[in-house]
């Protein structure tokens, strides 16, 4: 889970496998513990409960925010494959919300250079250009900026 303006979590631990263990169905449960062992640290116990939230089946929103979180885990402990494979999970799930495709992309793009495929990380970059391009070109062709 997200922290809330104040740094606090909307839950412990503790009470997320509480929730796991009364229905180890709930995906949201281990989505929100995933959250939580995330931000102490634990990536491992994360990344395992990321990926039981996404195998039990997460709605919507939440599956962009599982792939996403689990992306950046997995980039972060060197499996760039795995993170590929989550950034894609974003980009295909077609988030109305272009930043959040702009995003997986140059993530993508980073963990594609890391094994050396510097084309792909090339067109992800591309891409997320033409999402959002860059104030001076716009002037240059002639759109408004707002």
């Amino acid at each position: 889970m997200l922290k809330d303006a104040l740094g606090a979590y909307r839950g412990s631990e503790r009470e997320m496998s509480r929730l796991i263990d009364a229905d180890p169905d709930n995906a949201e449960a281990y989505c929100g513990r995933a959250g939580v062992r995330s931000a102490e640290g634990d990536l491992e116990g994360a990344l395992m409960d990321y990926s039981m939230a996404i195998r039990l089946g997460l709605r919507y929103r939440e599956s962009i925010g599982a792939y996403g979180n689990r992306g950046l885990i997995r980039f972060q402990t060197g499996d760039y494959e795995g993170a590929i494979d989550d950034f894609s999970g974003v980009i295909n799930r077609h988030p109305m919300q272009k930043g959040l495709v702009k995003a997986a992309l140059l993530q993508r793009a980073l963990a594609k250079e890391k094994i050396g495929d510097r084309e792909g990380a090339s067109a992800d970059r591309r891409l997320a250009k033409l999402l959002s391009p860059d104030r001076e070109q716009q002037k240059h062709q002639g759109e408004s900026i707002i």
